[in-house]
């Protein structure tokens, strides 16, 4: 048991680690395609440094959010709960280790299964969301009283049907952002993202895109997106340490004066990002021609799902006023929620920057200036309802003082929960079969793709060809 418990500890910190799964993925591919040993050094290293880049940055954008989120609950007096995945899923592993981690497993295999024997060719390489995922489903469906091999069953079950399934409902929206690329969004806030760009499509129009601001000649150092997203987030750091107040802020720098640890730490986050930016740019040099040979060899018509991260250098403007809008729309559902009696859900800097932007971006694919901004601003609301919601769910296993972050958690979280105190076993049974019939039936339809959903609009496709 030990043995195998050690077994499953390996595998879960390989498979839970994006840099090496991409890697991996990468690897493969270049060996099927049969490729010079150096150049599959290179394609493998390269996704690897590449993601580790991006983790780097994402993890200054972090640390350098901290501050601000504090001063913010400081400055106004705000007191509740602040949906974090890493938070719960720490907190989790204490009761749901061997389960999370046999999920996890279960999950990836199947994942790649589905990828190759239906139309759902999407191989999720997130696998930090995976393993979070992994952990709802163990709690939500152990709260519904499954236990043993018939909660890893299910639970890995609904993680790799969700793997394949989730980048294929919005496929056609993220062929809009790429222009094409194939690449597919591998993140599970993608819900809000799909949400933003169909409300984007609604309230405005793509040709009005916010990578096409027009900024004249003496503001022209603004299109230097470092540049400008530092400039945004100083204002944002000054501003929240002036309500905080000198005091309160000198507790968090260490010495140094308030006013510029602030702006140093705004400073910092745009070096974040501009690091984010660096290491995408490398995932993808590499990542995508690589995965040719898994397209072609092993699982024909894969396509990559990458995290929302990757996402940021297809429209860098909207990522400002994506998170700028998400934490907006944070703040207005967290009085809402104060004025009708339910618990606060602080609005997360950290999911609102990354789920935020990204919705950002998908708004502006679908509706340009408009779309990035109301359907980033819808995003920041679903980031707090649904959360909320979820609360009584987690509740039951001892979580109640937090909630995962992101749109597809709480939404998957709160329709199995549902189900299973409403209608015990037999919910989650009916969602099985759900879920079952989704993966099938496409399979006896005619497609215009191999994989589900992967081609723009003919419209789109003959604007593209005219370019």
């Amino acid at each position: 048991m030990e043995f195998f418990t050690a077994i499953l500890e390996f595998l879960r910190d390989v498979l839970s680690e994006p840099a090496l799964l991409i890697g991996l993925m990468a690897f493969v591919g270049l060996v099927a395609l049969k490729s010079p040993a150096h150049k599959v050094l290179i394609g493998t290293l390269g996704p690897i440094l590449g993601y580790i880049m991006l983790s780097a940055g994402a993890g200054f954008i972090v640390a350098n959010l901290a501050p601000l989120g504090l001063m913010i609950e400081h400055g106004f007096n705000i007191q509740g709960v602040v949906p974090n995945n890493e938070a719960i899923v720490a907190a989790a592993q204490e009761l749901l280790g061997v389960e999370t981690m046999s999920i996890l497993v279960l999950g990836l295999v199947l994942n790649i299964l589905i990828a190759r024997f239906t139309k759902y060719k999407y191989v999720f390489l997130t696998g930090h969301h995976s393993f979070f995922m992994a952990c709802l489903f163990s709690a939500v469906l152990g709260a519904t009283g499954l236990h043993g091999a018939p909660l890893v069953i299910i639970g890995g079950f609904f993680l790799g049907a969700w793997s394949a399934i989730s980048p294929a409902i919005g496929q056609r929206y993220t062929q809009k952002v790429t222009d094409g690329d194939d690449v597919a969004m591998g993140h599970f806030g993608s819900l809000g993202y799909y949400l933003s760009a169909w409300v984007g499509s609604k309230v405005g129009s793509p040709a009005d895109s916010t990578e096409k601001i027009v900024i004249p000649e003496k503001w022209s150092f603004l299109r230097n997106t470092t540049i400008a997203t530092a400039i945004t987030m100083i204002v944002f750091y000054l501003v929240a340490a002036i309500v905080a107040g000198p005091d309160y802020v000198s507790t968090l720098s260490g010495g140094t004066s308030p006013f510029l640890f602030a702006a140093m730490t705004g400073l910092k986050f745009a070096v974040g990002v501009a690091i984010v930016y660096a290491g995408v740019r490398m995932i993808l040099a590499d990542l995508i021609p690589a995965f040719q040979g898994i397209a072609t060899k092993i699982i024909p018509n894969a396509v990559p799902a990458v995290d929302c991260a990757v996402f940021f250098t297809y429209a860098q403007t909207a990522v400002i006023i994506g998170f700028i809008c998400s934490f907006l729309g944070g703040v207005v559902g967290m009085l809402v929620l104060g004025f009708a009696g339910g618990v606060l859900i602080i609005p997360g800097l950290v999911p609102h920057f990354f789920t935020g932007a990204t919705a950002g971006i998908y708004g502006n694919a679908t509706g340009g200036r408009k779309g990035a901004i109301i359907g980033s601003f819808v995003n920041g609301l679903a980031i707090t309802f649904f959360p909320a919601f979820l609360l009584p769910v987690l509740g039951e296993l001892g979580f109640a003082n937090s909630t995962f972050g992101d749109f597809d958690f709480a939404l998957l979280g709160i329709l199995i929960g549902q189900a299973g105190n409403s209608l015990n076993m037999a919910g989650i049974y009916l969602i099985v079969g759900i879920v079952l019939l989704t993966l099938i039936i496409p399979n006896f339809i005619k497609t215009k793709t191999a994989a589900l959903n992967n081609y723009l609009p003919e419209s789109e496709e003959h604007s593209k060809e005219v370019k």
